[in-house]
């Protein structure tokens, strides 16, 4: 587990056909935000004000115009996606289609198996292990023959389908999927590859309004008990407030104000966030202020 440090975090992105050429849109303004090892903080504001943009940036799926990403002590800003040791949850839940449960969930871990090798080597030579698994790929499961690094792989896997209750939907292809399944299948391929971090897309936007509720109790638990560090964006301040420690609110690519949810309710840091955030929202009424001799008077007539 690692704590997330953003400093100085701008992006720029290329205007459209028929701008001048070198014209920029500038989506994220000089982002400062600490996330400490273990914590589940929170990204929302409305849509377009840069929160995705900023959560695929700690990913390395977008590259930063100028400032650092850092991972633990590690500058991470210049690495790509597999070196930075970050899973990430999409809004779509990204499932391949053709592969079953098990198998999705065990995907990011055969793409890590260099670094499964390390003291699963086998006891047997490399081609007497090929054959056998070969003779045995007709078998039932628990029946083949798995090299010393499928071993480990199926292990891992079993071993987050029971935590996600999961183990009686191995077999099953996505298409055969509900909502709610889909998304703890994406939940557990993340969480089977044991990350420093873990991100979360809206992983929620999916699912009606009953499972949604039951499904953020169910995410917070699970965070609570791996103690992972997570980021996660929503543009509902319901979710946000009741799923973070901390919740950074976003507009127009600039934090307004990172703080727990009490303190954004009782003591906003503007009137945006003061707007953002309360169902219903905070009311505001103008009223003209007068000075005179140091003496602020206000007229409510």
């Amino acid at each position: 587990m690692a704590k997330v440090t953003l400093k100085d975090i701008n992006k720029s992105f290329p205007q459209g056909e028929g701008k001048s050429k070198g014209d920029q849109i500038k989506v994220l303004h000089n982002i400062d935000l600490e996330i400490t090892d273990g914590e589940f903080m929170v990204l929302v504001g409305p849509s377009g004000c840069g929160k995705s943009t900023l959560l695929r940036m700690i990913a390395g799926l977008e590259t930063a115009t100028s400032g650092n990403i850092f991972v633990g002590e590690e500058n991470v800003t210049h690495l790509p996606p597999k070196q930075r040791d970050i899973a990430m949850v999409f809004q779509n839940y990204a499932l391949y289609p053709h592969l079953n449960v098990y198998d999705n969930m065990a995907f990011g871990l055969r793409r890590m198996n260099q670094g499964l090798k390390e003291g699963n080597k086998s006891v047997l030579p490399a081609g007497l292990e090929k054959g056998l698994m070969g003779l045995t790929k007709t078998f039932p499961k628990k029946f083949r023959y798995h090299s010393a690094i499928e071993t480990r792989i199926n292990q891992k896997v079993y071993q987050v389908a029971q935590l996600l209750q999961l183990e009686s939907l191995l077999n099953r292809l996505p298409k055969d999927l509900s909502g709610g399944q889909k998304q703890r299948v994406a939940l557990g391929r993340a969480i089977a590859r044991n990350p420093q971090v873990f991100l979360m897309d809206e992983p929620m936007s999916n699912l009606d309004a009953t499972l949604r509720a039951e499904t953020r109790s169910q995410i917070v638990q699970l965070q609570r008990k791996l103690g992972i560090t997570t980021v996660y964006v929503t543009h509902d301040q319901v979710e946000a407030m009741t799923m973070g420690e901390r919740i950074a609110v976003m507009n127009k690519g600039k934090i307004q104000q990172v703080a727990s949810p009490l303190e954004l309710y009782h003591y906003p840091a503007n009137c945006f966030v003061a707007s953002f955030i309360g169902t219903p929202p905070m009311n505001f009424y103008p009223l003209p202020l007068t000075i005179l001799y140091k003496l602020v008077t206000v007229n409510l007539a």
